[in-house]
């Protein structure tokens, strides 16, 4: 089975997405802040389509998140 359909990766997927809405910002603005097309983020949220860890840095830094609380928010296994 492919991580992107684990427990743990819909876990970081929920968090990305819960910090985005802390954050006031939407799909769009996070995309267009990435230089990509809302449907990236659209994908990315939905897990259509895996992130890889520079982009999820990317995704943290021009949403305001810091990837080091996200992920220790994520907890252990």
């Amino acid at each position: 089975m492919k991580s992107v359909h684990t427990e743990r990766y819909r876990k970081l997927l929920s968090a990305l997405i819960e910090a985005r809405k802390a954050a006031g910002l939407t799909q769009t603005e996070v995309a267009i802040r990435l230089q990509k097309p809302q449907s990236y983020m659209s994908k990315v949220e939905s897990g259509e389509r895996r992130i890889d860890v520079v982009e999820f840095l990317d995704i943290c830094e021009v949403s305001g998140i810091s990837p080091i609380d996200l992920l220790t928010g994520l907890g252990a296994r």
